[in-house]
């Protein structure tokens, strides 16, 4: 089945997450991606290796339904390439600094130039505004910037979530951004520059808690993993491991109050709303702490169910491969790559479209895997890429 994008092309040029997730995505849904990275390789795709060859984890990940190309822009031959690849294709994708995209030939004044049709989706850490624009740096420091590390952890020690949502939050803005500026190509005819930035993206994800310290500077401090505004809404320890439950909303709280066998805490004037339940919190996950610690983690979670109360086990990784409905739901590609003793378990569909699925078409390309065949389609004949090659251009 064709995807919504068939017929796009898109170069990317995209490194780590924030780039390459927003080709992952448009791949998924049926365009044709082209990364384009060093000649041995670009940093991300030896990141935590798994492979024999040493590929890593992540590109598993992020190169699924891509092209595989090797190219060095800086030389005048490979200029040329990317004039002759950019003039035939509908997006670029560079989450690199605007000064790399000057010297590699592929910001916004140069490629619209070729082609006024192109489509440049940049990312950066700051944005390319402002007295920090020409600064580097990673997801952590949306999250450090943010608000969100000291919002995280015990109060005393600011604390990063480990699975980089600014980086993925990005790339799935910069997603957004393309879909919208090929919608408005339809009509007008022209492409556009879509631009995020990791410490936009992490205020976006922080705004509620930045509001909220502008109305009523209230200067919180982290408190593990209690809820600010609602509770009890915190990590419980079981007999054999651990849960997460929370309560928001009266009736949900009338709820918890009845399975805890005390009606009277929704009486409590500690306890009138999520706002006073968030502020008394650490007294209602200690009521739950005791209700969990005669209780396996399977018994918990039947009764809070039961109740309608949203609860879940805290698994460790393991745990979720091998969760039933993970497994039922077939949320994960197994995905054959060479050198890897067995298939990497690759999420399948993000988003589900119910008429025009997503699809994984494609394992993740070897080192300059599609070259020869790109170069060909531009018109190279087979001595002229062995020359390219031999100068180190690919």
């Amino acid at each position: 089945m064709a995807g919504v994008l068939e017929g796009i092309r898109v170069l990317d040029f995209g490194r780590y997450i924030a780039g390459p997730f927003c080709g992952t995505m448009l791949g998924d849904l049926g365009a044709e991606v082209i990364r384009i990275e060093k000649l041995d390789g670009s940093e991300d795709r030896w990141v935590t290796p798994v492979a024999e060859g040493g590929e890593g984890a992540m590109f598993l990940q992020m190169g699924r339904n891509k092209l595989g190309l090797t190219l060095n822009p800086m030389k005048p031959a490979g200029q040329e390439i990317v004039r002759k690849l950019v003039a035939v294709s509908d997006v670029v994708i560079a989450n690199l600094p605007y000064e790399d995209l000057k010297r590699m030939g592929i910001d916004y004044e140069t490629i619209s130039a070729i082609n006024p049709r192109i489509i440049l989706a940049t990312n950066s850490t700051f944005g390319s505004e402002g007295p920090y624009a020409t600064r580097v740096g990673f997801d952590t420091i949306g999250q450090a910037m943010s608000g969100a590390m000291h919002l995280s952890g015990d109060g005393k020690v600011p604390t990063r979530a480990n699975a980089p949502f600014v980086d993925f939050g990005s790339a799935l803005l910069s997603t957004v951004g393309v879909l919208a500026a090929l919608m408005d190509r339809a009509k007008s005819g022209k492409g556009q520059k879509v631009e995020t930035a990791l410490l936009r993206t992490a205020i976006n994800i922080t705004n509620s808690h930045l509001i909220e310290q502008a109305a009523l500077q209230l200067n919180r401090i982290a408190t593990l993993n209690r809820g600010f505004t609602a509770g009890p809404s915190d990590s419980y320890k079981c007999k054999d491991g651990w849960i997460y439950a929370m309560t928001i909303g009266q009736p949900l709280f009338v709820r918890w109050c009845k399975l805890m066998g005390d009606e009277g805490l929704a009486k409590d004037p500690r306890f009138k709303d999520d706002l006073a339940r968030g502020d008394n919190g650490e007294a209602l996950s200690a009521i739950m702490q005791k209700w969990c610690d005669t209780r396996t983690v399977t018994e918990a979670l039947t009764e809070l169910e039961a109740n309608r109360i949203p609860a879940g086990p805290v698994y460790a990784p393991q745990q979720t491969l091998d969760d039933p409905h993970v497994k039922a739901a077939e949320f994960f590609h197994h995905m054959d790559y060479p050198g890897m003793a067995k298939p990497a378990p690759v999420l399948q569909e993000p988003v589900k479209l119910s008429r025009t699925p997503l699809t994984i078409r494609s394992r993740a390309p070897k080192l300059g895997e599609h070259t020869d065949q790109i170069l060909r389609e531009l018109g190279y004949e087979a001595a002229a890429i062995e020359k390219l090659r031999a100068d180190r251009v690919v």
